[in-house]
C-alpha cells in the first residue's frame, strides 16, 4: 500500500473509538510490561500504553491489559481504555485515569516518567 499512511483504530473510554493516521499522531510516550513468566511471549497476561500527540496539541492517551501468549484462565477478560485531550489538557492526569481503567495504576508513573521533559528555563 505504497503511498497510504498507515491507520490505527484506537477505543476510548465512555465514547466511540476513533481512527488516527499513525504518521499524523506519533507516539510521544509509551510503556508496557506482562506478568505470569520471565519470557514475554509465554506471559500470562500483557499490558501496553501509549500517548499520541497530533501538531495542533491534541493528545490521545490508551491503554490495554490483554492475555499473553502464555494464555489466562477460562473466562478472562481484556480491558482497553482511552481519552481524547484537547490542547493544553492534562496529559499527567489522563494517563492516571486510563491506566486505572485497565487495572494497571501502578504502572501509570512509568508512562508518566516516558512523556516529553517539560522545559524550566
Amino acid at each position: 500500500m505504497e503511498g497510504k499512511s498507515e491507520v490505527l483504530k484506537i477505543t476510548l473510554t465512555g465514547r466511540a473509538p476513533v481512527r488516527v493516521t499513525k504518521a499524523d499522531w506519533p507516539v510521544i510516550a509509551e510503556a508496557d510490561g506482562w506478568q505470569g513468566s520471565e519470557v514475554q511471549c509465554q506471559a500470562r497476561r500483557k499490558w501496553w500504553a501509549r500517548v499520541r500527540r497530533h501538531a495542533d496539541g491534541r493528545s490521545i492517551v490508551y491503554a490495554a491489559d490483554e492475555i499473553g501468549g502464555g494464555g489466562d484462565y477460562a473466562g478472562a477478560r481484556e480491558y482497553r481504555a482511552g481519552e481524547l485531550l484537547s490542547a493544553g489538557a492534562d496529559v499527567p492526569a489522563a494517563c492516571l485515569r486510563v491506566m486505572e481503567a485497565v487495572g494497571r495504576e501502578a504502572y501509570a508513573e512509568e508512562l508518566i516518567a516516558a512523556l516529553p521533559a517539560e522545559d524550566l528555563v
